[in-house]
């Protein structure tokens, strides 16, 4: 049971502990530093998702002219391409 835990964790326990413990303490100093709270990356994503289920169906509505806008450049360059392919 211990080598796999170990493996999992990929050394120690105990070790693995004072890592986290470090890296949690830079990284708390870190975001006291710039003045940054754990809620703020709950509400950053909360309002991301939010805006992008609002405009996600907006952009919906565009979606068959960016699939004409893209077709005009891809597929000639697919068919030129073919074209040289087959020759060979």
């Amino acid at each position: 049971m211990s080598d796999q835990v170990n493996k999992f964790l990929g050394d120690s326990l105990g070790r693995t502990l004072i890592k986290l413990l470090v890296v949690s303490l830079i990284v708390g100093f870190i975001m006291a530093v710039f003045g940054l709270a754990p809620l703020d990356f709950v509400y950053g994503v909360r309002d991301f998702v939010l805006e992008v289920w609002r405009r996600g169906f907006s952009a919906l509505g565009r979606v068959g002219d960016y699939l004409l806008l893209g077709a005009t450049i891809v597929i000639p360059i697919f068919l030129i391409i073919r074209l040289f392919s087959y020759r060979r």
